[in-house]
């Protein structure tokens, strides 16, 4: 059974930081591309940040800059360093792992999410 699970999310003041956690199980993690995706309220959910097997990351526009993504293999998560965060950033922030499959499929999986909620 496959399982991620965030952690780390909570109410910070503008300008402040947060680091989102996301363990995972059940799966080969070093291969699985890893990403951060978050949803607002009423708004589509967004990419925020990937990181891939090999440890290349790539981030939206609009937190570049201030969040980094990282991973550590051995302990089979993903993490996400937010800085100066803006109340625009408020939103549930989910997990993802995403590979292609040798056989040319995708396997992909989610988290729960956490909430993420920066004060004015």
């Amino acid at each position: 059974q496959v399982q991620l699970v965030e952690s780390g999310g909570g109410l910070v003041q503008a300008g402040g930081s947060l680091r989102l956690s996301c363990v995972a199980s059940g799966i080969i993690f070093s291969i699985y591309r890893m990403g951060w995706y978050r949803q607002a309220p009423g708004k589509q959910r967004e990419l925020v940040a990937v990181i891939t097997s090999g440890g290349t990351t790539n981030y939206a526009d609009s937190v570049k800059g201030r969040f980094t993504a990282s991973r550590d293999n051995a302990k089979n998560t993903v993490y996400l360093q937010m800085n100066s965060l803006k109340p625009e950033d408020t939103a549930v922030y989910y997990c993802n792992a995403d590979r292609i499959t040798t056989r040319g499929g995708r396997d992909v999986y989610w988290g729960q999410g956490t909430q993420v909620t920066v004060s004015s």
